[in-house]
């Protein structure tokens, strides 16, 4: 039996419900529609690392050539890394 809608006194209540039930009883996901929330920023979290400064040089150099803030490309080289480890693990 599907209820029409789930109420919920608080966020803890709602997630110690969805801990123990399956939300395919609840929502038809046929009917879902894609979101795209254009406004939401991801969660940072600031790190200090220890570069050598020829690297750190270099990275600044490469940066401005793309008229990018150096920390931005940093960034972008570490994020294409992870994804192609990551996919190369799964390939494996």
């Amino acid at each position: 039996m599907r209820p029409n809608k789930l109420k919920f006194e608080n966020e803890a209540q709602e997630r110690a419900f969805w801990e123990k039930h399956d939300s395919t009883d609840y929502i038809d996901w046929k009917k879902a529609q894609k979101v795209t929330l254009a406004h939401l920023k991801p969660s940072l979290k600031t790190i200090s690392i220890r570069l050598p400064e020829t690297l750190l040089e270099e990275l600044k150099m490469l940066a401005n050539k793309r008229d990018v803030p150096y920390q931005s490309l940093l960034k972008i080289f570490l994020a294409e890394r992870v994804e192609a480890e990551l996919r190369k693990k799964s390939a494996a």
